[in-house]
């Protein structure tokens, strides 16, 4: 896990150093570590939408720095803001294999697509093939607005240490990458 320096920027986005900004009201239990606010299961919340995706219920959520959205007709997606990457995790109502590895250090991602927000619509490319395609129906407009909320609930600093590209593993193809808790 990474750490915060005392005399580094405060993740908040105050300007001022962590140590006279945060870190006396986080000593006091005021507030939870940037860190913590981080820390997500992404696995639960995956199994959270592949299930409203089988019920063909609608849904958008956020977590985090990741987007989750289900469809009437059962497709689910993962959305992450900081990259635009994106994993299809159910296909008309039957789950997929999420290509994600947790433990309580790294959330590590296989990321299949990038996405992009065009015309208030959703579009993703797939690493693999390069194919375009548009996401039909895709609440475009629910994951503008989320991903502004994102981008400006947490500081540049914070987003920083929080993704990184696995470049420890030099086998992994584009799109692997691990968030750090």
């Amino acid at each position: 896990m990474s750490k915060i320096g005392r005399n580094e920027s405060c993740p908040c986005g105050s300007g001022r150093k962590y140590k006279n900004c945060c870190l006396p009201l986080q000593k006091d239990g005021k507030i939870p570590s940037p860190m913590n606010q981080l820390r997500v299961s992404l696995l639960a919340e995956i199994k959270r939408i592949q299930a409203d995706a089988a019920a063909g219920s609608p849904t958008l959520r956020e977590l985090g720095v990741f987007i989750f959205f289900s469809q009437p007709n059962g497709d689910a997606w993962v959305l992450e803001a900081t990259d635009n990457d994106a994993v299809q995790v159910a296909d008309k109502g039957k789950p997929l294999a999420a290509p994600v590895e947790e433990n309580p250090e790294t959330i590590e991602v296989n990321w299949s697509h990038t996405f992009t927000l065009q015309d208030r619509k959703l579009f993703v490319t797939g690493y693999a093939d390069q194919e375009l395609r548009q996401i039909a129906g895709a609440p475009s407009q629910q994951i503008n607005a989320a991903m502004r909320r994102i981008m400006s609930k947490y500081s540049k600093e914070l987003l920083a240490r929080v993704h990184v590209r696995n470049e420890d593993d030099p086998a992994a193809g584009a799109g692997n990458q691990r968030a750090k808790g």
